[in-house]
């Protein structure tokens, strides 16, 4: 599509969004927006600019056309359709988010689970511990959970990724196409585990953490289960505008080993299993006091039995009390299913 068509048609749709922001539309249509821009993709560049025309001198609203107006619907428009390529922010953020805590730990005595949190040194570090400790234990298979990673160090992804693939692998390229310039992430050290490898991922997988799922599946023969990642595998450069204002734009996108760009489609899961973001979010809190065991296996239910019928006690009706807690019932079925399929490789491998 030529840029002049483009724009014209990121400008139709804008003006579009905004007459229908400012027209109540009935319950009865919720998905009035959708249709819109269905029908705007759909129309000829000659439609297009008569469209224009035509709203332009019969409108009712004159205002709502000016070119002060237009710009806004054009500028609202592009943003909305570069899918996250480009963001507005009211300022450059000066307060640090806490970074997410690694944590780690052993599930039925042979498979590692590892939850990256964010991607920092001191993560990059607990990891290689982890790791480590887990070859001593004899783990082998490993469990990489990337549901809660969304930092933006491509740097420290790339070590990260290094410790479980083979040396000399290309692990991505960040690809910048206006200055003409690919940066590729190359493996140049051993691997610090070689085994069966899981990688659990979501919508809050974004940026680096993709790149490492990309890169996991396609060397560590890893198989991604959960939801679709973020789609916005990409390096972000800031544009200070006059008024403070903030331009994030996209200025590099990552491409997989496959040679295929993540932005904006991102990565897809082998393996779709849902969860709610609030259950995930209380399972990762509690699990860093009580651990990860309660919320994968299921406990065995007590039986009802002589000895309970002569203490005058009924188990069954306890555990349903102690059940009515509501983090009694909080199940990780994501990491439950890569949990199965560990299981289930080594009945196959046996045989």
């Amino acid at each position: 599509m030529k840029l002049k068509t483009m724009v014209a048609t990121v400008l139709l749709a804008g003006i579009a969004s905004a007459i229908f922001a400012q027209t109540p539309s009935p319950s009865a249509q919720p998905s009035a927006s959708a249709a819109t821009k269905t029908t705007v993709d759909s129309l000829a560049p000659a439609e297009i600019d008569e469209t224009i025309r035509a709203l332009k001198s019969n409108f009712v609203d004159p205002n709502a056309l000016k070119d002060q107006e237009i710009n806004r619907a054009t500028l609202e428009g592009l943003l909305a359709r570069l899918h996250g390529g480009a963001m507005l922010m009211a300022s450059k953020t000066t307060t640090p988010e806490s970074p997410a805590p690694f944590y780690s730990e052993v599930l039925g005595n042979h498979i590692g689970y590892i939850r990256i949190g964010s991607l920092t040194n001191d993560n990059v570090r607990a990891m290689e511990k982890a790791l480590t400790d887990f070859t001593s234990k004899k783990v082998d298979a490993l469990v990489i959970d990337l549901r809660a990673t969304s930092s933006n160090d491509f740097d420290i992804a790339a070590e990260m990724t290094k410790r479980l693939v083979a040396k000399g692998k290309t692990l991505w390229t960040v690809r910048k196409t206006a200055a003409h310039q690919d940066r590729a992430f190359t493996n140049d050290r051993d691997p610090v585990f070689q085994g069966t490898i899981m990688v659990l991922i979501d919508g809050e997988t974004s940026g680096p953490a993709e790149a490492m799922a990309a890169a996991l599946k396609a060397h560590g023969q890893a198989l991604l289960i959960g939801q679709p990642s973020a789609g916005l595998a990409v390096e972000y450069s800031d544009f200070p505008l006059s008024s403070g204002k903030i331009l994030r734009i996209a200025v590099g996108e990552v491409v997989g080993p496959n040679g295929q760009s993540l932005f904006p489609s991102g990565v897809k899961p082998d393996l779709p299993v849902e969860l709610s973001s609030a259950q995930k979010h209380q399972i990762f809190a509690l699990s860093m006091q009580r651990g990860l065991t309660t919320f994968v296996y299921e406990r065995e239910r007590p039986h009802f039995n002589e000895a309970a019928l002569i203490a005058g006690t009924n188990p069954e009706f306890d555990v349903r009390q102690q059940r009515r807690n509501p983090d009694e019932n909080l199940h990780d079925m994501v990491l439950q299913r890569a949990v199965d399929v560990i299981a289930s490789l080594a009945v196959f491998q046996k045989h």
